[in-house]
């Protein structure tokens, strides 16, 4: 009798996915894969096969990974230091051969693998296919004086996105592959740029009007000023809580992504925890969900 009631039970959680399989049944999904959900073997393992599940029935993923820690450990494994202005890399011309190296010889064709070993098909991407993304160089300012003008930092070779070539993403999506893509982008000149890879996830989110932004991080979600998870925010509870400083650190830039592609015709951006197993499915695919979801 346990093992039927279990199975009832098992029926009963398949057909709470069932509205939200027909919802987004040929919908466009952008997933940011990064954190620990990039480090732990099993994680990476499920974070796979939720991929192909989702395109068996019927939804595009795309993903964008980031891949900080292993460029960090490689750097450090050949004695260069990481150095960081405001939470981003500083990328000469030698780190930036690195980044490269790591985040589109190594990380995407990992994420890759282990997709088509589950029986999906993803193609690995990089700005630079098919003029994927197009970047330029990232200037940052900062403020030293209230009646200065703000400083100048260069960075090196950080870049913003110009533009998404989405007709490349859209012919791989429809034709049944999921793409992988590393965040970086070639320059006018043919140079290659490190970004930010929340950004490059809004910004692709954006440019295939897709029906949802998924964050993938190592934290619940936007804490209120009590530290207690918040499961549904509008942009308006955003920027009050930007403005009184409750959203601070690292979850300040993802916060101004997700209001960036909301902005520009997402329907809804999610913050997820990446450390739970099957993020993306209990997210999408459950009544309550595990993370923050934010609409306009």
């Amino acid at each position: 009798m346990d093992k039927i009631l279990d199975s009832m039970e098992r029926a009963d959680i398949l057909l709470e996915a069932l509205p939200y399989i027909k919802r987004f049944y040929n919908k466009t999904i952008v997933i940011k894969y990064g954190g620990h959900a990039m480090v732990d073997d099993d994680l990476k393992d499920k974070f796979a096969k939720d991929l192909v599940m989702m395109k068996y029935i019927g939804i595009n993923p795309v993903v964008v990974h980031g891949g900080g820690p292993q460029i960090g450990a490689l750097l450090k494994k050949l004695g260069k230091e990481s150095k960081f202005v405001n939470g981003l890399r500083v990328t000469d011309k030698e780190t930036m051969d690195i980044v490269e190296m790591v985040l589109v010889g190594k990380v995407n064709k990992e994420i890759v693998g282990l997709i088509n070993n589950h029986g999906g098909k993803a193609v690995g991407l990089s700005g630079k296919d098919g003029n994927l993304i197009t970047a330029e160089k990232y200037l940052l300012s900062e403020d030293k004086a209230k009646f200065t003008p703000p400083e100048i930092i260069d960075i090196g070779l950080v870049g913003k996105v110009k533009a998404i070539n989405a007709q490349l993403i859209l012919s791989l999506t429809q034709n049944g592959f999921i793409p992988v893509v590393a965040p970086t982008g070639m320059g006018d000149a043919g140079e290659t740029y490190n970004i930010n890879a929340d950004i490059v996830a809004g910004e692709i989110a954006a440019a295939l009007q897709a029906e949802k932004l998924l964050l993938l991080t190592d934290v619940q979600g936007v804490m209120d000023k009590n530290k207690k998870l918040i499961n549904t925010m509008s942009r308006e509870m955003a920027l009050q809580m930007i403005d009184e400083g409750i959203v601070e650190g690292g979850m300040y830039p993802k916060i101004k992504c997700c209001l960036k592609a909301l902005k520009s015709g997402v329907k809804k951006a999610h913050i997820v925890d990446g450390r739970l197993k099957h993020a993306i499915l209990l997210e999408i695919f459950t009544d309550k969900g595990i993370g923050t979801e934010i609409a306009l």
